[in-house]
């Protein structure tokens, strides 16, 4: 009997599943997007209330503070290197585990929520804490107001 052979797409497809696969696998050994590192909590706002806090570590802490929570999935590459970049982004921008320096993005904090900018759909998508009603939304908005001080900007390093 003659060997069959695969018709000639699903060779080609098979090699590229193959060199896809290959690909995955080179780039886990990219060191970049592992450092899962939580420095210490140096000082955190004063807040106007608990449950401000409450909705702030459910919607905004994975990325505004050093009290990230790095799912399974922020160790695999290229998923590593998004979360990364996103958590170090942001923590420059505003950090809520560190409100003893200036927070640059402090002033935008509730426009952005108020805007549905924050917390960023692609979070909302992977993490449920971070999809707000449109109660808790708003409650979130007046407890930033609150602790944000006048005019927004809360310790803006001035």
């Amino acid at each position: 009997m003659s060997e069959r052979r695969l018709p000639r797409f699903k060779t080609v497809a098979l090699w590229g599943l193959a060199g896809l696969f290959a690909v995955a696998l080179t780039i886990q050994a990219i060191p970049y997007g592992r450092d899962h590192s939580n420095p210490p909590v140096r000082q955190e706002p004063a807040w106007d209330s608990q449950q401000t806090r409450d909705l702030a570590v459910s919607a905004c802490f994975d990325c505004h503070s050093n009290q990230t929570r790095w799912p399974w999935y922020s160790n695999v590459a290229p998923a590593s290197w998004l979360i990364q970049r996103d958590v170090d982004e942001a923590r420059q921008r505003m950090n809520f585990s560190e409100w003893d320096r200036p927070q640059p993005g402090a002033e935008e904090a509730v426009e952005s929520v108020q805007e549905g900018g924050m917390p960023p759909s692609q979070y909302r998508l992977l993490h449920p804490g971070g999809r707000l009603s449109s109660t808790e939304r708003q409650t979130l908005i007046q407890g930033l107001e609150a602790t944000l001080g006048p005019g927004l900007g809360g310790n803006t390093g001035q």
